[in-house]
């Protein structure tokens, strides 16, 4: 039996976590259940450096758990480029990469992801609109990019396109993990509140959706949206939301003050037979 661990939105530095001390008690629990992989899915700090050391440290203490991360939003608004995100080669960070678990048929992609506007379809706005919306409120104007959202989001596309293929050809069973919204269903439409029928612009994209159906990728594994959200099948794939979200004035997602009782409570463990 193989077992898998996966969390994403720590939001360390949001939180106000004491790295070093999150990081030891971490390292214990998965130790103690014996996790043989610790998947992160972005948004542990908003500093790409600073998740980088922490997944160096965590990986020190818990090997040989393997430690694999991709970016979010939020790990990508400081000292990290466009390119380093596309071609960094730093130990555990699988962007567009794959990890074949031993002495099984699966195979963990990893992809971190970006959006193209189409989750805000009920929202009758151009791109440029949405372009303009999101410098003007949304983080994600931290970021630079070479590229518009739109073209950044077909490069994603086409590189999940050639790695499911991959998958396939190889008859492998696919963990898929992103920082995006995967699917539909976890889009939040509303009739009364603009600003989240605007923000779902930047939640992901449904070729994404579309790639999974076609490909019938078994599990998906995400972040993004800080919902408290069980394992749930929508047609033939599982998906897993382990962000642990926000805990600060403006945003109390939590449903206690401890930062390991909502890391737990919002871990999700995988078994593989």
């Amino acid at each position: 039996m193989i077992k898998i661990a996966a969390t994403s939105d720590n939001h360390l530095d949001i939180n106000k976590i004491p790295v070093d001390q999150a990081i030891k008690q971490q390292a214990h629990f998965l130790k103690q259940q014996q996790i043989g992989y610790y998947l992160i899915g972005g948004d542990m700090f908003n500093d790409f450096e600073k998740t980088v050391e922490y997944v160096q440290k965590l990986a020190k203490l818990v090997s040989p758990t393997k430690v694999l991360f991709i970016a979010g939003n939020h790990d990508m608004i400081k000292n990290v480029t466009y390119e380093q995100l596309e071609t960094g080669s730093w130990p555990g960070y699988l962007n567009n990469r794959f990890v074949d678990i031993p002495n099984s048929n699966y195979r963990i992609i990893g992809l971190n992801g970006w959006y193209d506007y189409s989750f805000a379809d009920n929202v009758n706005k151009t791109i440029d609109q949405f372009y303009q919306w999101k410098m003007a409120y949304w983080i994600d104007s931290l970021i630079s990019q070479p590229m518009s959202d739109v073209e950044r989001e077909g490069i994603v596309i086409a590189q999940l396109d050639k790695q499911l293929q991959m998958a396939k050809n190889e008859a492998k069973k696919v963990i898929l993990m992103t920082h995006f919204v995967p699917n539909r269903h976890f889009i939040r439409y509303t009739t009364d509140f603009r600003f989240w029928n605007m923000a779902n612009a930047m939640m992901g994209s449904k070729r994404i959706e579309d790639l999974i159906n076609h490909y019938q990728v078994e599990r998906v594994i995400f972040g993004h949206i800080h919902q408290r959200i069980v394992p749930i099948q929508v047609k033939q794939t599982w998906y897993y939301n382990a962000a642990v979200g926000y805990h600060n004035h403006r945003h109390n997602e939590w449903s206690s003050n401890d930062f390991i009782e909502e890391w737990q409570n919002q871990l999700k463990i995988i078994q593989l037979f």
